[in-house]
C-alpha cells in the first residue's frame, strides 16, 4: 500500500471517528427537544426545532452509511422500514382523493412531517442497536428530561402568569416571532383568571398527556431501585413534582390515560403499593395539593365543577367528531379523505382551516380510511410485541442473576403502561400524530434489541 493510500485511509478513519459524536449528539438533541413545540417557524409550513435537527440527522445518518457502504439493519429496523413503506403507500394512494388546492397543501405538510418522523424511527432503531445499552439509557434520559424541562417551564410560566407576566413573550417570541402564552381556561367570579400551564408544548392537554410517559416509565424503575441507591431520592422528588404539574394542567384526557396506565402497572408491582417508597411521595403530593386548594377553596371548587361537568353541552365537542366517521366511510371507506385533511373538511363546522379533531382515532379513520386504521393497529400491536420481548429479556436476565434485569424489566413494563395510557388518552385528544410519539415508539421498539445484544449488528 502506498503512503498516499495509507494517509487517505487514516483520514477516512478520523472522519468517521468525528462523525459518530456529531451523529449521536444530533440524535440526543432531537430527542431532548421533541416536546418543545413552541420553538417553531413558518417555513413552507410549521417547522419545529426538532424537525430541523431531524433533517440534519437523517442526512448525516444516510451519508455515514453510504460512505461506509453499509446497508445492514437489525430485524427490528427492517420491520420499522416496512411499516414506513406501507404507511407511505397508503398516504400516496390517498393523494388521489384530494380535490382542492387547500387539501393538497395540507397533504403535502402531512407528508413532510411523516417522512421526518417515521424516518427518525427507522434510523433511530438502527442507531440504538449499534450503540448499545449505555447509549440507549442516554437516549431515554434525554427524552424524559425534555418532558421534565417542559414541566419546570410550565410551573414558572404559571407563577409568572399569576403575577401578570407572560414568560413566552420574554423567551419564545423573540426567537420565533410567534405570539404564544399560557392557556386561560376562564375566570372565576369574572375577575380571577384560571390559568392552565402549556409550557413549551402549546396546549395544556398536550403537556398533560406527555407527562404520562415519564410518570409511568420512571415509577416502576424507582420502585425497583435498591435502598441507598443515589437515584432513589431524586426520582421520588421528580415523580412527585411531575404529578403535581400533571394535576395543574387540568387535563381530563391525561388523567384518564394515567389512571388506566397505573392499573397496568398495579398488577406486576402490586406488592410495592403498601410500601413507604410508594406511599411517602404520594402523601407528599396530596399534602401539597391540599395546601394549595385550602388556601383558595372557593376558587378550586368552581374550577373542579367546570372540569367535571358531564352535561351534553360540555361533552359534545369530544363526542360530536365521532359522528363524522359514518359520513366519510360512506364516501371514502378504504383510504379516507387524505392525510392531514380532517381540518379542511371540518372547516364548515369550526370556521377554522387548522382545527383538528378531539380524537386521534377519528383523525386516522377520516383521513386514511379503514386501510390506514388497520395498518396503524398493526403498528401498535408490533410495538406491544417488542415491549413483550423486552420483558422476556428481563426475565431471562433475572433468571441468570444479572442485575441488569432490575433496569430492563421495569422500563419495559413502564413503557407498556405508557403506551396503553397514550392510546386511552387519545380517545378524546390528538397527540399520537406528534413527533414525541414516534420518539417514544423508537425507544420502545429498540429496548429488546439493545438489552438482549448490546452490539447486535
Amino acid at each position: 500500500m502506498t503512503s498516499h493510500a495509507v494517509d487517505l485511509s487514516r483520514g477516512r478513519a478520523r472522519t468517521r471517528v468525528l462523525e459518530q459524536p456529531v451523529l449521536d449528539g444530533l440524535f440526543l438533541l432531537t430527542i431532548l427537544t421533541v416536546t418543545f413545540h413552541k420553538i417553531q417557524w413558518e417555513l413552507a409550513g410549521s417547522l419545529t426545532l426538532s424537525d430541523v435537527l431531524t433533517s440534519v440527522f437523517l442526512v448525516l445518518f444516510a451519508w455515514d452509511r453510504f460512505e461506509r457502504d453499509d446497508g445492514r439493519l437489525t430485524r427490528t429496523a427492517w420491520v420499522a422500514l416496512v411499516f414506513f413503506a406501507l404507511f407511505a403507500l397508503v398516504y400516496l394512494v390517498g393523494f388521489y382523493n384530494l380535490d382542492t388546492s387547500q387539501a393538497l397543501a395540507q397533504w403535502a405538510k402531512g407528508m413532510v412531517k411523516f417522512v421526518l418522523h417515521f424516518g427518525f424511527l427507522v434510523a433511530g432503531v438502527a442507531l440504538l442497536a449499534r450503540r448499545g445499552l449505555r447509549f440507549y439509557w442516554y437516549a431515554l434520559a434525554a427524552f424524559l428530561v425534555g418532558i421534565g424541562l417542559n414541566a419546570v417551564y410550565g410551573v414558572i410560566q404559571l407563577v409568572l402568569a399569576e403575577a401578570g407576566v407572560n414568560l413566552d413573550e420574554l423567551l419564545i417570541e423573540p426567537i420565533t416571532s410567534r405570539q404564544t402564552g399560557i392557556n386561560v381556561f376562564g375566570a372565576v367570579g369574572g375577575t380571577q383568571e384560571v390559568f392552565r400551564p402549556n409550557a413549551l408544548t402549546g396546549d395544556p392537554n398536550h403537556l398533560g398527556i406527555e407527562l404520562v410517559i415519564p410518570l409511568l416509565v420512571l415509577t416502576p424503575l424507582y420502585l425497583r431501585l435498591e435502598w441507598g441507591n443515589r437515584w432513589k431520592t431524586p426520582l421520588a422528588i421528580s415523580l412527585a413534582f411531575l404529578l403535581v404539574v400533571q394535576l395543574a394542567t387540568l387535563s381530563r384526557s391525561a388523567l384518564l390515560g394515567l389512571g388506566v396506565g397505573a392499573l397496568v402497572l398495579a398488577l406486576p408491582y402490586r406488592r410495592h403499593l403498601g410500601r413507604p417508597a410508594f406511599l411517602v411521595p404520594l402523601a407528599g403530593v396530596a399534602l401539597v395539593v391540599a395546601t394549595i386548594v385550602l388556601v383558595r377553596l372557593d376558587f378550586f371548587l368552581t374550577v373542579l365543577r367546570a372540569r367535571t361537568n358531564t352535561s351534553r353541552g360540555a361533552a359534545s365537542p369530544h363526542f360530536a367528531v365521532y359522528d363524522f366517521i359514518p359520513d366519510v366511510l360512506s364516501t371514502n371507506p378504504f383510504l379516507g379523505l387524505g392525510l392531514n385533511n380532517f381540518a379542511v373538511y371540518y372547516e364548515f363546522v369550526t370556521g377554522r382551516p387548522d382545527f383538528g379533531p378531539h380524537s386521534f382515532y377519528v383523525a386516522t379513520i377520516v383521513e386514511t380510511g379503514l386501510v390506514g386504521a388497520l395498518l396503524f393497529a398493526a403498528f401498535v400491536i408490533w410495538l406491544f410485541r417488542r415491549l413483550g420481548a423486552a420483558r422476556r429479556v428481563g426475565r431471562v436476565l433475572s433468571a441468570a442473576g444479572d442485575p441488569l434485569a432490575a433496569r430492563v424489566r421495569p422500563v419495559a413494563w413502564g413503557m407498556t403502561a405508557a403506551l396503553v395510557a397514550t392510546l386511552v388518552a387519545n380517545i378524546f385528544y390528538l397527540t399520537m400524530t406528534f413527533y414525541y410519539f414516534y420518539v417514544f415508539a423508537t425507544l420502545a421498539a429498540a429496548l429488546a434489541v439493545v438489552a438482549a445484544q448490546p452490539r447486535r449488528e
